[in-house]
């Protein structure tokens, strides 16, 4: 009898993992590489959210839990994972200038905005005011982070590469049985799968499509992530990530002419050197219509759960509402009302 199957491995799930593995329980995780939001996303870590100039929802305890949580596994795989990183925001006028220079003096945003601004001593970028830098920002290499915890997942013996038949989950007073698994719990975190689980596809999951390109620039020498209309992601040996698109419509998992030529044109605004885009990638991150993630138990099935809608700031957001959850299950203690699903009840 396991204590744990868990659907899907991309940060939520990853993020409920390591709280099993730090609490001493056993799991089981299926994953079928179906979903890729986690894996194609931009990694930064970042407090602030720069269009608006506004803090981060729970910024400051999830900057607490989360950047500890992933030093701790980059311990744990001995793998480079976590990189200081500045974010520097261009300003488009002297009126977005102002608008910084008030958002420095609200709290929260005071710790987490400098109110020295910089000048752009690259002459491959056009920035016709001083920039704006974020303190206490960095980047998680997401797909090395996956697939190296995956890794350690096969020696443990502890990962099955297939997908899950939801129809062949067998749910008991108890426990729950599946293909000959049986746990005392079942959590699912699929991300934009959640539409095709029978358990829980009443929750708004909506879906937002992001994609990126990869450039390569030798005139750039980026050292810092810079955002204008999008972001400038330097990776090393000059490459870049740029991105990211944001469309609700379309649900595809494939990369779309449009998306390039929309990040091309946005990038050319301020890049002033040549470049060669070498790649591109997409993937649908699990967005719910009012902003939160969703953790919680089958209003049902007490042993049925769910982590999942974290959006496009998982890489914060995640460690925090995992051990949200797991302490709910496990523990009894209470799950923050704004991310419990039982605020969609209603819609089931």
């Amino acid at each position: 009898m396991l204590d744990y199957i868990v659907v899907g491995f991309g940060l939520s799930g990853l993020s409920f993992v390591e709280q099993l593995e730090s609490e001493g329980k056993s799991y089981v995780v299926f994953e079928d590489y179906s979903q890729k939001s986690s894996r194609v996303a931009g990694g930064l870590y970042n407090p602030v959210i720069l269009k608006r100039f506004t803090a981060a929802w729970q910024v400051v305890e999830q900057m607490e839990k989360a950047i500890p949580f992933y030093k701790s596994i980059e311990a744990k795989l001995q793998k480079p994972l976590i990189f200081e990183l500045p974010v520097f925001r261009r300003f488009n006028s002297v009126e977005e200038q102002n608008t910084w220079f008030e958002a420095c003096d609200k709290p929260i945003l005071d710790q987490f905005l400098s109110a020295k601004l910089f000048q752009n001593i690259n002459k491959a970028l056009d920035i016709p005011y001083e920039y704006g830098k974020v303190k206490h920002t960095g980047r998680i290499d997401i797909k090395n982070l996956l697939s190296s915890y995956l890794q350690y997942l096969e020696q443990k013996k502890s990962i099955i590469r297939e997908s899950f038949a939801h129809d062949a989950l067998m749910i008991k007073k108890d426990f729950i049985e599946y293909k000959g698994y049986k746990a005392k719990h079942i959590l699912f975190s699929e991300g934009f799968g959640v539409n095709n689980n029978p358990y829980f596809n009443y929750l708004p999951v909506v879906g937002n499509k992001g994609e990126y390109i990869i450039i390569r620039s030798e005139a750039l020498k980026l050292k810092e992530a810079v955002k204008s209309s999008v972001f400038i992601i330097p990776l090393g040996k000059d490459m870049y990530k740029v991105g990211a698109t944001y469309n609700n419509q379309d649900k595809s998992p494939e990369t779309t002419t449009s998306a390039k030529e929309e990040l091309e044109k946005k990038l050319k605004r301020f890049l002033k050197v040549p470049y060669e885009v070498v790649d591109q990638v997409a993937g649908i991150r699990p967005t719910v219509k009012d902003r939160r993630p969703l953790i919680g138990t089958h209003p049902e099935h007490r042993n049925i759960h769910i982590l999942n809608g974290l959006g496009s700031r998982g890489i914060l957001i995640g460690p925090s509402v995992a051990e949200n959850l797991y302490n709910y299950i496990e523990k009894g203690i209470s799950l923050d009302q704004e991310v419990d699903i039982s605020r969609f009840n209603k819609l089931r």
